[in-house]
């Protein structure tokens, strides 16, 4: 029997690189939500996937930024604890912005912990081959990272050889999670973690970076379908009315999209059930941040 290896790699970089969708894509099914607003990712997510005898635990983890807020600090400090202790640590750039500040005070970081690295460009698609090979140079000069790799989440291309590097760096030891597991995120949160994808993707400005969704319930019925309860917390009232939206349109939009996908996901009949509450420093429970996995001293 051929010998088997499983590791870690985590993948750091700037909010809105693409991490999230890189493990999506290289995990074959939707671990971690998607939205083209900044820090969508809030807490550590492991996508897991096996090939040649190896299974790969990818660990998305919050963009890293300069943080203003409580949550903000947890976001970036759970970021750098996970790139602590694994097997190999990818920065993940987007091509197509560049070498920005967050990226810079990145890689700044990296030098001042002596920690080793690999560089992903991402988006390669939106960028002339110029321009890539002068953005890889400049990175290289700037950072000595083990590996470079010029990939598309969105299409796929490049992300061959970056599974191929990901698994000569594996160390040998047996599986830690079924092969058939996609992800350690438990269904009650990851079905959260949907309908707060649904509300970043269709309300405007900063509100989805004032509201967090729970499930409150979760019942399997015997028809074999489910009955899920979540509730929305906002911080003020006029937030609660956005969502509602006139005549309720903007809660059964949220709703509707969220539900199919989850039927989707869990291919199973779904009985979405949302409220929407008023709590005002929600960002503030200590209980939240532990539920999250987060540091709430951070």
């Amino acid at each position: 029997m051929a010998e088997t290896k499983c590791g870690f790699a985590t993948l750091l970089g700037a909010p809105n690189a693409g991490k999230s969708t890189l493990v999506n894509y290289m995990v074959g099914a939707k671990v971690s939500i998607v939205s083209p607003k900044v820090q969508t990712t809030r807490s550590r997510v492991r996508g897991i996937f096996v090939k040649d005898n190896c299974e790969i635990v990818l660990v998305d983890t919050p963009g890293i930024f300069k943080p203003r807020r409580r949550l903000d600090r947890a976001m970036v400090a759970s970021a750098w604890s996970e790139a602590e202790f694994c097997d190999v640590r990818l920065l993940v750039v987007d091509a197509k912005r560049g070498l920005d500040d967050d990226t810079r005070s990145i890689v700044r970081s990296l030098q001042k912990n002596k920690e080793k690295a690999s560089l992903v460009l991402n988006k390669v698609d939106l960028v002339k081959g110029e321009r890539l090979l002068k953005l890889s140079r400049e990175l290289n000069e700037l950072y000595s990272f083990d590996a470079t790799f010029m990939v598309s989440a969105l299409s796929g291309d490049g992300i061959n050889d970056l599974e191929k590097y990901l698994i000569s760096k594996m160390p040998e030891g047996p599986f830690m999670f079924p092969e058939d597991q996609v992800s350690d995120l438990p269904n009650r949160l990851l079905a959260a973690e949907i309908t707060r994808e649904k509300l970043y993707l269709n309300l405007r400005d900063e509100l989805p970076y004032a509201l967090t969704v729970e499930t409150e319930m979760w019942k399997d019925n015997p028809d074999g379908s489910s009955r899920i309860e979540q509730t929305i917390y906002v911080e003020k009232d006029n937030q609660r009315r956005i969502i509602l939206g006139k005549g309720g349109s903007m809660i059964k939009k949220i709703g509707s999209q969220s539900r199919q996908e989850l039927e989707e996901l869990f291919e199973s009949r779904i009985h979405l059930f949302l409220f929407v509450k008023v709590r005002e420093k929600w960002g503030d429970d200590p209980a939240r941040y532990r539920d999250w996995g987060l540091d709430f001293n951070a």
